[in-house]
């Protein structure tokens, strides 16, 4: 992008710096996603969609609210809502001219153990992620009723405990909270003192992102080797304000990106992938191996859950359970001369080529098949 405006990037630096003084986010990255957001939210429509901002921890007194408050300072037509429901946020968000930036706090009050009960708001935070979504509703009384379409594109920042739906993870960049330690001092925020200062940034970022909105349509930003699919998506509105703002805010947002997005599949890969990593890593290039001998190499690996897997270690019907869905099933081999039941790594390789990141140079490239055993 030509022309980068020494504006914005003053903006982005002044609105890291306010951040930066009542939140302690576990990175740099995050303050530079946490600011590279608010700016988006203020020039939606220059995109195709727009990603969730979603602040979790393990832990209450994580700064997960405190982090939403500053936020609703700097982003349009704030809505801080909690327990909200699923016809007001509708209805916030329908209006272009009005739509509501929506931070959602306690969302794991929505998405924890009764989250059948919401499937409607589930629903439009995935419709409202592509500038294309759109929810629809039964209006009026009765016979009289008919069907609306609300649109649903909206900014959407969460905060919560523990996880997040995967509909919704995998639409999101994710800043992982945690209280903070002895060392890390924050400034106490006070509303009537301090929502002044954050008003005049969301004026800046206002006035700034309405400069370059028709540079920003239509635009796509360059992303960090290995960033596709999804999490391109994800990331794309974030990367072409960086890259409108110039100075050091396109590298810092490569970077952030980067780490954050790798962070992510690294801590929210499925069991079933899990499982595929470590048998990789567990065959180191043998052709096959009995279930005995992958079980016991299973329940001795370090940090990994199959030793105490729902309160006992795996056995050979749960490891059949969990590769079943990739295709792979049990076969009787070959193994220091006796037939036992076990599986191959020319069962396994193609799972691991299909559902793993290729092999590191310590790490050993899949087995070749076996050559036919001769009939007895």
């Amino acid at each position: 992008m030509k022309a980068a405006s020494r504006d914005g990037a003053a903006a982005l630096d002044d609105t890291r710096a306010f951040i930066g003084r009542f939140c302690a986010l576990p990175t740099e990255h995050a303050y530079t996603a946490a600011v590279l957001w608010a700016a988006h939210a203020h020039v939606l429509d220059a995109f195709d969609s727009t990603p969730r901002l979603a602040f979790l921890s393990p832990e209450p007194g994580s700064g997960k609210t405190r982090a939403l408050e500053i936020l609703t300072l700097l982003v349009p037509w704030p809505m801080h809502a909690v327990n909200a429901t699923p016809a007001a946020l509708f209805r916030s968000v329908a209006d272009p001219a009005t739509r509501r930036t929506i931070l959602f706090d306690e969302i794991d009050t929505i998405f924890g153990p009764k989250a059948k009960e919401h499937e409607e708001l589930r629903g439009l935070l995935n419709a409202g992620h592509r500038r294309s979504g759109v929810a629809y509703r039964c209006v009026g009384e009765g016979t009289k009723q008919t069907v609306v379409e609300f649109p649903a594109y909206a900014a959407v920042a969460l905060a919560g405990l523990g996880k997040l739906p995967d509909t919704i993870l995998t639409r999101s960049v994710v800043i992982r909270m945690r209280r903070r330690a002895p060392h890390e001092h924050v400034e106490p925020y006070r509303a009537r003192v301090h929502e002044p200062e954050g008003w005049k940034l969301r004026g800046m970022l206002a006035d700034w992102t309405a400069t370059v909105a028709d540079r920003l349509t239509g635009y796509w930003p360059d992303m960090p080797p290995g960033v596709t699919d999804r999490p391109a998506d994800v990331w794309e509105p974030l990367l072409a304000v960086a890259d409108a703002a110039g100075g050091p805010w396109p590298g810092r947002a490569q970077d952030a990106c980067a780490w954050l997005v790798r962070d992510n599949a690294d801590r929210g890969i499925s069991l079933g992938i899990r499982l595929l990593a470590d048998l990789r890593a567990i065959f180191d290039g043998t052709r096959a191996m009995t279930t005995e001998d992958i079980l016991t190499r299973l329940h001795a690996l370090d940090a990994a859950p199959w030793a105490e897997l729902k309160g006992q270690p795996i056995d050979a019907r749960g490891l059949a359970r969990l590769l079943d869905p990739y295709e792979i099933t049990p076969a009787k081999v070959k193994v220091a001369g006796r037939s036992l039941q076990g599986y191959r790594a020319e069962h396994l390789a193609d799972a691991w080529t299909r559902y793993l990141p290729p092999p590191t140079s310590a790490e050993p490239e899949p087995a070749e098949p076996p050559e036919p055993e001769p009939p007895p």
